[in-house]
């Protein structure tokens, strides 16, 4: 079984803290990383050994924003064919646009019930984590 890696990017702990519970209910064996601002999340995706095989990446974030990060890493030669979906509150037509732009792979506005929401993150990690090919751990 292949050992899955997600870099979760989210400044507000209950949003951490359901993503994480929907994750695990998802049963991938998925290890999260959790970083909780735009700085870190940089800093983090540079010391890994083992780039994620997701990054769930939300815009609003302290020292630098989300699109800033995403812009970051489509221009990093290591970095920039990784999974990126952005998972926001914000559903700024200009909000979308601009991440659209930068090169996400997806963008999700995060609901706002429980249910929804669990059901959302196990949506995301399905796809991404089993339904999903990539290149970037094939050799």
């Amino acid at each position: 079984m292949i050992r899955r890696h997600i870099l979760l990017v989210e400044d507000n702990p209950d949003d951490e803290s359901l993503t994480q519970r929907a994750l695990r209910r998802g049963d991938w064996g998925a290890e999260v990383i959790v970083a909780r601002d735009g700085a870190a999340a940089l800093a983090t995706l540079e010391a890994m050994t083992e780039l994620p095989d997701l990054v769930l990446l939300d815009l609003k974030l302290p020292k630098l924003d989300g699109a800033e990060v995403l812009r970051r890493i489509r221009e990093m030669d290591r970095t920039r064919r990784l999974c990126v979906v952005v998972f926001t509150s914000s559903g700024e037509p200009r909000d979308i646009a601009l991440c659209q732009g930068l090169g996400c792979n997806s963008y999700v506005i995060k609901p706002v019930a429980y249910e929804s929401y669990i059901s959302t993150v196990q949506q995301i990690g399905a796809y991404w984590l089993t339904m999903n090919e990539t290149s970037l751990h094939r050799n």
